[in-house]
């Protein structure tokens, strides 16, 4: 084999090595990249559901509490608004 024929294997099979630890190092940051999203969109269902209960019960206690309390046309100091 002549030195000109050993070079561009050489070369070749390099630049053929390189090409798929870019390729493999893209997919791999690729895939960390999406995982990362899952994760994200999983806290922000469970922020949603935990603020959904929350509402739920802020619901459930106001309707109790007017069932207990009245509210009429008075302000604080029992004096009619105006």
């Amino acid at each position: 084999m002549s030195t000109a024929s050993k070079l561009t294997l050489a070369g070749t099979s390099l630049f053929a090595v390189g090409t798929i630890f870019f390729v493999h190092y893209g997919q791999q940051n690729e895939k960390a990249a999406m995982h990362a999203g899952v994760v994200r969109d999983m806290e922000q269902q469970r922020l949603k559901r935990e603020r959904q209960a929350d509402f739920e019960m802020q619901r459930e206690l106001e309707g109790e509490y007017r069932k207990v309390q009245t509210v009429d046309g008075e302000g604080q100091e029992g004096n009619p608004k105006g």
